[in-house]
């Protein structure tokens, strides 16, 4: 059955439209009269120039609610509108085994773990674990790998990633399943919380006994908004906010995920240890890796030795996905827009805007960048606000996944952007966060934060209550 997520009712637009008319009326007072900085003279708090607009000349000014990630850039040419549309098709119909009549969409698997992009980016928002923690795991993706002789090297059985879906005629790698494990804490005040600790098993190995070395990374798959918008934030930006050694003894040593490709050394800017250096390679990944579809930068099926099925099925075409249809999932996912802010002039969201900064959380989430040479010229020269630095950063051993990746360590993780999240509620109906979704809120995902970021805890569990709420509702409208 396939379902068009893409087709709001009339009557879902209008109220999207109704709950939108306040904020683009005070976006419009701002970008024409705001003074640009977080205090005016009198002291008063004051929304930072631009910031109404988090994507600048691209903000989805339209649509908010459910529908709030399904609008393109608004600034684009007609060409590129076009091929917007024609990408989404491809990135919401569901992919089928070859040989089929369908022979744009034929070639999934035989090894998966979704039949769509959107089977794992609901309304393009942030996918969530399973709750009874069984397989399959719509949108949770497991990362394997054994110790080589330079590192972590695929599974030699299973590769680089366990599929848990698979085509009529293939056995499934094997199931996977997460328990969850209640830690109690307490704020300053006496305020009790609880967080949630996964914990993977993988049964009924298909393939042959994984090993005692086996490592496991999950990896929640994101939201979509705003991805062109931080491919094109300029690689001397993220130098210059790159402190390896911690120079500036603030505490906080964040670092570029080199990559040496055929252009050069590049940083990586996606994916949760920054896999990827451009979303041309992330949607590659995201083909091969989640869907089995081949395509011209990633040829090969992630097939081992020892999965004669999997290598003796019948493809759909070499590549399984043509040059014109990868470029407009690309172009798609490359120009879906950031949302308005919603209620950035509230007095409670302006304290917590406050205390974001006073806590050091722009350390790590920086607020602003202005964008840099593009694929699409829409995006280029805009001020916008993802709060990331697309750096690595050390998060504490709580966080840690026991598997290094290039030059993150198992607790290094890239500052994931936050624009967006407070809106994550109303696209796909959970609000399930960081790199596993283990935390069922912004709150509890912050209380997760050690490392780097410790200190920055610290302070936060000594709020009072006033003012932990006040922070989040901040986030809550970025």
């Amino acid at each position: 059955m396939h379902l068009d997520f893409r087709s709001p009712s009339l009557s879902d637009i209008r109220s999207d439209m109704l709950r939108t008319y306040k904020s683009l009326i005070l976006a419009a007072a701002v970008t024409l009269c705001c003074g640009g900085c977080s205090f005016s003279g009198k002291g008063k708090v004051e929304v930072p120039k631009g910031a109404w607009l988090p994507g600048g000349e691209t903000t989805n000014t339209r649509l908010l609610g459910s529908n709030a990630f399904l609008r393109p850039a608004p600034n684009l040419s007609a060409e590129e509108d076009l091929a917007f549309y024609s990408g989404n098709a491809f990135f919401n119909q569901a992919w089928v085994e070859a040989p089929a009549s369908t022979t744009a969409r034929d070639g999934l698997g035989p090894l998966f773990n979704a039949r769509s992009c959107s089977g794992c980016h609901f309304r393009d928002g942030k996918a969530e674990p399973p709750e009874d923690g069984k397989a399959p795991f719509s949108g949770l993706l497991l990362r394997l790998s054994v110790t080589g002789k330079d590192g972590p090297v695929p599974h030699p059985l299973y590769g680089g990633q366990l599929q848990d879906m698979s085509g009529s005629d293939v056995k499934v790698e094997a199931l996977p399943s997460v328990t969850w494990k209640e830690i109690p804490g307490n704020y300053e005040d006496g305020t009790a919380y609880t967080l949630l600790q996964p914990e993977y098993k993988i049964e009924s190995p298909a393939y042959g006994e994984f090993g005692e070395d086996l490592m496991i990374s999950p990896r929640i798959a994101p939201h979509m908004i705003g991805l062109g918008l931080l491919e094109a934030i300029p690689v001397e930006r993220l130098e210059e906010l790159a402190d390896e050694s911690d120079a500036n003894g603030d505490g906080i040593s964040g670092k570029i995920q080199w990559h040496e490709t055929s252009s050069g050394k590049l940083p990586g800017r996606f994916g949760w240890k920054a896999d990827a250096v451009n979303i041309d390679e992330q949607v590659a990944a995201a083909f091969a890796d989640d869907m089995g579809l081949t395509s011209a930068l990633r040829p090969g099926d992630d097939c081992t030795e020892t999965q004669a099925g999997c290598r003796e099925a019948v493809n759909g075409g070499e590549p399984e996905v043509d040059a014109k249809v990868f470029d407009r999932v690309v172009t798609y996912s490359r120009t879906i827009s950031v949302p308005v802010r919603r209620d950035a002039d509230n007095e409670t969201v302006l304290k917590g805007q406050v205390l974001f900064g006073d806590l050091g959380c722009g350390s790590c989430h920086v607020p602003s960048h202005t964008t840099g040479e593009s694929k699409s010229a829409a995006l280029e020269d805009q001020l916008i606000w993802p709060y990331t630095d697309l750096l690595l950063h050390d998060m504490g051993p709580g966080l840690a996944d026991n598997r290094p990746f290039g030059l993150a360590s198992p607790q290094e993780w890239k500052t994931p952007p936050l624009w967006g999240i407070g809106l994550m509620k109303a696209v796909t109906g959970h609000t399930r966060f960081l790199h596993d979704g283990r935390a069922r809120n912004i709150e509890e995902a912050i209380l997760w934060h050690g490392g780097e970021a410790e200190p920055v805890l610290n302070k936060f569990k000594k709020l009072a209550v006033e003012e932990r709420t006040a922070l989040l509702a901040f986030l809550e409208d970025l």
